[in-house]
């Protein structure tokens, strides 16, 4: 019936330091869960793994972000309708509008079913909606399905403010051509080094490949600190010519041809210097979440697996953004309010990026 002391938030039976240092061991340590338990026993906390377990998963959301945060999201399927579903974030409808219309068109959606998708609403609010929607316009097959419902997410990211002009960086993977796509020259180059050569003819071929691929790399490098539009042209010739040429040997040839279908993707850096050659970023980011993957094998629940990508965003995005971890747990729990929204901090950290590159693109004058 006592009051509760001041630093104790209501509807927790633990101080804010405990909680705190409980997260931060769980999510930041990789301490499993029966091994944390068995420490703040030890320590004389009367503590049931029940009460820890809900410490460390209830009442955590999921968040996305851009370049200057990490997000997490473990899902069942790595699907394009997946992946536009993840980038969507928390919004649920389906919107009908040009960029949606346009994807139909691209992804030849029959033009009778693209002409009954735009009759009546243009906006739906849940997929319950979008299903009933899809019926009406007697849109059944698997295929259409997705290819009308990944049109109408398009839609909804663009009409919620999204840029059509968003740079997905990715690892070359079919599902992430979408917006503005980019491929990582890292992951293009491995299907050359997997080759296993037959003879040393063979073995020499694949590295003669693989020198002019790095060499051509280097030069769009190169390109990207100091972009001279003279220069474009002779590095797509380049590209080209590497990718035409035949060497005699069919499974050096299919990659060489792989690389041509992803021409655009691959040299998307001439049009847009600032996209990275590589997803090194990425497959850093991804290491400790990895990690704590292979340490505690998986999670139990579904909100268990929400927690753990969300504290796992949270802990790589307060480091992208030189913000403490253990002081935004201390923050966020006590109700303290001290530290900035992320967000805020993503935005002013894009603000500050874009003047520097202003400023470095201004002329200097003798």
């Amino acid at each position: 019936m006592a009051p509760l002391p001041a630093e104790v938030r209501p509807g927790h039976h633990f101080g804010p330091d405990l909680i705190c240092f409980l997260l931060h061991q769980y999510h930041h340590q990789h301490v499993t869960q029966p091994l944390l338990l068995e420490q703040v026993r030890q320590l004389g906390i009367d503590i049931s793994s029940g009460q820890l377990n809900r410490i460390l998963t209830e009442g955590k959301g999921t968040q996305i972000g851009n370049e200057f945060f990490a997000s997490f999201a473990c899902t069942a399927s790595k699907s394009r309708l997946n992946f536009l579903e993840i980038l969507r974030g928390p919004d649920t409808d389906y919107v009908i509008n040009e960029t949606a219309v346009s994807y139909w068109r691209r992804r030849k959606l029959p033009k009778a079913m693209v002409d009954r998708l735009q009759e009546g609403r243009s906006a739906f609010a849940d997929p319950t909606a979008w299903r009933a929607h899809l019926e009406t316009s007697a849109i059944t097959g698997e295929r259409h399905v997705r290819i009308a419902t990944e049109g109408a997410l398009l839609g909804s990211l663009i009409a919620h403010g999204v840029s059509p002009e968003l740079i997905i960086l990715s690892d070359g993977a079919g599902q992430y051509d979408v917006l503005v796509h980019a491929a990582c020259w890292i992951h293009a180059e491995r299907p050359l080094a997997r080759l296993v050569p037959s003879d040393e003819e063979h073995r020499e071929a694949i590295a003669r490949i693989q020198r002019e691929m790095w060499e051509l790399y280097l030069d769009l490098k190169a390109y990207r600190l100091c972009p001279r539009p003279a220069r474009r042209p002779r590095l797509e010739a380049r590209f080209d010519a590497m990718c035409d040429q035949r060497t005699g040997y069919p499974d050096i040839d299919r990659v060489l041809q792989g690389l041509k279908r992803h021409r655009s993707a691959l040299l998307r850096v001439l049009e847009r210097p600032v996209i990275p050659l590589h997803t090194n970023l990425s497959e850093t980011h991804l290491r400790d979440y990895v990690k704590k993957r292979k340490i505690s094998g998986s999670t139990r629940s579904e909100l268990g697996r929400r927690a753990r990508d969300t504290f796992a965003s949270l802990k790589k995005t307060c480091r992208e953004l030189g913000v403490n971890f253990w002081a935004y747990l201390q923050d966020r729990v006590r109700g303290m309010g001290q530290i900035p929204h992320l967000a805020v901090l993503i935005r002013r950290k894009a603000e500050e990026a874009a003047v520097r590159k202003a400023a470095a693109a201004l002329p200097v004058q003798a």
